[in-house]
């Protein structure tokens, strides 16, 4: 395929049917890094009519579990075959440290692995006892049909992985959309689902922008469940367009994820260097851009001072750069849109009465490499309130706002105070304390004594308008099935309800 095939349908890689194209820029200088094909309403009626036909006809949905696991598995090995250049590629589209392209590999590896664990040994269904010798009532989970997929630019393969694994180990096609600012990874891995064995129509893939295509994936009739992740106007607009066919929806939108402190935790040299250590990867690992990025400190007043003072000074140290330079912590923003975005925030924090502690800028020209990339500074803001628009809406950024506490029904109170509810964290060396504040917290994953773990086989996702419905764990897999009942007599007769 050359480099503007980059769309599949039906097994065939293939320009846009216009004609289009669009660069993809390297965040770290500007620079094209890839040239793909811009997809239209009508690559994505097509792709959907391929996946459609390969459920209805095709022999995937009705492939043994077994095989189905097989591929999947082969599609672990595959990755892991591929695995520094997908590092690279993730690394270089999205802004990332290679590091943590590597750290992406093996997690989706983990999830494809994970699935085909989860269908392999499964049985013919649940048997229910009707009562009744001589009825045989059994409980089945079936595909739910054509899926697509919409997928955001921070975690471009992880967040595909999350989506098509389940989707193919419980029989279902497919359409997948990446984001049009980061697509690079997602098209490696369709080439990797081919070379695996799939079979033509079931999975499919469109670059191209939110609109037309993702708004075509969302709305089209013959699409029987979209899952989406990204930002929370965005995610309406795709729940809106599905409703007139009440197509399943899965929605991931973000958060705006609460990092509490209690002053116990911070008690003896150990655990304050530790919590100091969690806050600044909580809030800038890949620059902020991750939905769950602990984003609000909430610090037990007594010993706010003298964390955010070590908490800045080491922010001030972290080493920006393009990711895939030795030594680089942090790599840049992902486009000129989210740093006037982070920009934006920043200023208007500062209007309302933050107190900027470091950062809050773009660093010297002279201070990063490549000079032209879009590099912000690891920024903290101290006396935040909950009216602040950089304490409410989700930033995406490598912005921290610090608020305070002194009891911890007010921490509870001011981590929950948030429209959103995707993950949270608590420190404290009261376990009970902990576990009692991580009870009350309204998040759908909550951390003691820890930030940004998550496991494969525990379901992510969030309370509120982070979103509807779970990714990963069992309830990962059964976003992606129907469950039907089917109820056998084994001695039929008439009813005689009716005399006649």
């Amino acid at each position: 395929m050359s480099a503007v095939e980059s769309i599949h349908v039906d097994g065939v890689w293939r320009a846009a049917a216009s004609g289009a194209q669009r660069e993809v820029l390297d965040p770290a200088d500007a620079k094209t890094l890839a040239v793909v094909a811009e997809g239209g309403a009508e690559d994505t009626d097509a792709a959907i009519a391929a996946a459609r036909r390969a459920f209805d006809s095709g022999p995937w949905p009705h492939t043994p579990v077994a095989e189905r696991s097989a591929l999947l598995r082969r599609v672990a090995d595959l990755l892991q075959r591929d695995r520094e250049e997908i590092a690279l590629l993730e690394s270089r589209d999205t802004g990332k440290t290679l590091e943590e392209g590597r750290v992406d590999v093996d997690d989706v590896t983990n999830a494809f692995r994970y699935f085909a664990d989860q269908v392999a040994g499964e049985s013919a269904g649940r048997v229910v006892d009707a009562g009744s010798p001589d009825v045989h009532s059994v409980v089945v989970r079936e595909p739910v049909g054509v899926c697509t997929m919409i997928t955001p630019w921070n975690y471009p393969l992880l967040q595909a992985s999350w989506k098509v694994a389940p989707a193919l180990a419980a029989g279902n096609t497919f359409v997948i959309k990446p984001s049009e600012v980061t697509p690079l990874s997602t098209v490696h891995l369709v080439k990797l689902l081919v070379e695996a064995g799939l079979p033509n129509g079931v999975a499919n893939l469109v670059t191209g922008a939110g609109d037309p295509v993702g708004a075509r994936l969302s709305d089209h009739p013959d699409v029987d469940l979209v899952s989406f992740t990204g930002g929370l106007i965005s995610g309406t607009k795709v729940a809106q367009a599905a409703a007139p066919s009440v197509k399943k929806v899965a929605l991931e939108l973000g958060g705006k994820n609460p990092n509490v402190v209690f002053a116990d935790a911070c008690a003896t040299d150990e655990g304050f260097d530790t919590a100091v250590d969690q806050a600044l990867n909580a809030a800038f690992i890949h620059s902020g851009q991750v939905c769950s990025a602990g984003a609000r400190l909430i610090i037990e007043e007594s010993v706010r001072e003298r964390f955010v003072a070590e908490l800045v000074s080491r922010a001030e140290k972290i080493k920006l750069g393009r990711g895939t330079e030795e030594g680089v912590e942090c790599g840049p923003l992902v486009s000129a849109q989210q740093l006037a975005k982070t920009q934006a925030y920043v200023a208007s924090a500062l209007e309302e009465g933050a107190v900027l502690r470091t950062g809050g800028k773009q660093p010297e020209p002279s201070d990063v490499r490549p000079a032209t990339g879009y590099f912000y500074l690891p920024t903290v803001l101290d006396q935040c309130h909950r009216e602040m628009r950089v304490v409410r809406e989700e930033t995406f950024g490598p912005i921290l706002s610090v608020e305070t506490f002194s009891t911890e029904d007010e921490a509870v109170a001011l981590a929950n105070d948030t429209e959103y509810g995707l993950a949270g964290a608590v420190w404290s060396a009261d376990t009970a304390r902990a576990r009692r504040v991580a009870a009350r917290l309204r998040h759908g994953t909550v951390w003691i004594n820890d930030f940004h773990p998550y496991l494969p086989q525990a379901e992510w996702g969030g309370f509120g308008k982070s979103g509807v419905g779970r990714e990963l764990g069992p309830a990962g897999l059964d976003e992606y099935r129907e469950t039907k009942h089917v109820y056998e007599n084994l001695r039929p007769s008439p009813v005689r309800w009716f005399g006649g």
